[in-house]
């Protein structure tokens, strides 16, 4: 254990390098957004709400391999399943520069979400290894801070790319950063898995870890009430260029009214780190699935009423988002508080149920966009109604508790 805390590098350059990880995720989503329609245009694709699956076939990849790289984080150790994975990501994205079809893009944006997989399990893992409690939820607000500066840059990037070079110049500028951060991660990320805690790789250990996490009523409805919270957020994604282009024409203004929303939830994740350590990740959760469900009902009477204007439709939509930067974070830190012995399969199981299940959902919503904002209102609702009833099953019953400590008879006790 002193040879991994003697690499420990300083809490301001951890942060950023978990950050950096998420990003390449980020980014591998919210950059493709200004050119979907030109890659439907030059691969063939008329329909608008095909060109969705440039996004969610990448989110299916992602978490797909999820479930099964928390076990091998848990045996070999965070750091070569993470550089791994960036080198799947890296050769996949330069592939994707040669594509001749959009059937072939679509599998090797798969191939990209493979690899992409292991910096969000891994990202989780390595926090919960150095930190619990109510530090674990302020050090996850601080990397979701910086984490959600790249939705805030990433379409202009996209838009920008565009403007000076094909749609390819997005993969290899997505090539480029993952190779820099990983070459970053090999120089100086540590090793933060203790000896002593690695699990074997074998069937009979993985499924009792698996066992552990889904047991657990606390951590694994907290997980899904994740997943409901982010499918809401991937079907407004997957449709985000329709609904401010088709629907509000703001053309060449899109990434600036794209980032404007992502900046709420940035600064919400500010506004958390700084506030959790006084009011606690429970009641700030709970607050703001409250609100977050409340606020999206009242958007989606608006939206059933008649056309929604601009300025009332980032209104609602940046509400619900100052809150959702609110609630992921805290639900995140909530699921893997209790695991902290099998943080790489709980990190994964959660990965797996949020990407996958919260792709899937977003899926679903994108494709009933309609040329209003109904769908995508409906969508925020529903899935807020769902992650508030999964938060009252982990409380059983009870809200706003103050108490970090998993009291539950079900939840297993982890030293830190």
């Amino acid at each position: 254990m002193s040879s991994i805390a003697q690499r420990v590098v300083s809490r301001p350059e951890f942060i950023a390098l978990i950050a950096a990880m998420m990003a390449l995720n980020a980014l591998a989503i919210d950059v493709m957004l200004p050119a979907l329609p030109y890659m439907g245009e030059a691969l063939g694709v008329a329909d608008e709400n095909e060109r969705q699956f440039v996004v969610s076939v990448y989110m299916l990849g992602f978490g797909a391999a999820q479930i099964i790289i928390g076990p091998l984080s848990d045996r070999f150790g965070r750091r070569i399943p993470l550089l791994s994975g960036i080198a799947v990501y890296i050769a996949a994205v330069t592939a994707a520069i040669f594509a001749p079809n959009f059937a072939t893009l679509l599998i090797l944006r798969f191939v990209q979400g493979l690899g992409a997989a292991g910096t969000r399990v891994i990202a989780m893992s390595i926090v919960r290894d150095r930190y619990s409690g109510r530090d674990m939820a302020e050090v996850m607000s601080l990397t979701f801070m910086v984490f959600m500066t790249i939705p805030i840059v990433a379409p202009g990037i996209g838009q920008l790319l565009l403007l000076t070079g094909p749609w390819q110049a997005i993969f290899v500028f997505m090539g480029g950063l993952a190779f820099v951060f990983g070459t970053w991660m090999f120089i100086r990320l540590p090793e933060t898995l203790a000896p002593e805690n690695r699990r074997e790789f074998r069937p009979e250990v993985i499924l009792e870890g698996f066992k552990i996490v889904f047991t657990n009523r606390a951590a694994i409805s907290y997980g899904l009430a994740g997943m409901f919270m982010f499918g809401a957020l991937f079907g407004f994604i997957s449709t985000s260029q329709q609904i401010y282009v088709g629907i509000y024409d703001l053309g060449s203004l899109f990434p600036v009214a794209f980032a404007a929303v992502a900046g709420l939830m940035a600064i919400s994740s500010l506004i958390n780190s700084r506030i959790v350590q006084r009011f606690g990740m429970r009641r700030i959760s709970h607050l703001a699935v409250c609100v977050f469900t409340v606020v999206s009902g009242i958007w989606m009477t608006f939206a059933i009423s008649g056309f929604i204007p601009l300025w009332l439709f980032l209104c609602f939509l940046g509400t619900v988002m100052f809150m959702f930067g609110w609630a992921a974070g805290n639900m995140n830190s909530l699921s893997m508080e209790p695991l902290g012995r099998v943080a790489g399969t709980a990190s994964s199981v959660f990965g797996f149920i949020q990407t996958v299940g919260g792709a899937l959902i977003g899926s679903f919503i994108g494709q009933q966009f309609n040329d209003t904002v109904v769908p995508t209102s409906a969508g925020y609702f529903c899935m807020g109604l769902a992650a508030l009833t999964c938060i009252l099953i982990a409380e059983k019953g009870r809200l706003f508790g103050v108490g970090e400590a998993y009291s539950q008879p079900d939840a297993v006790a982890e030293p830190h």
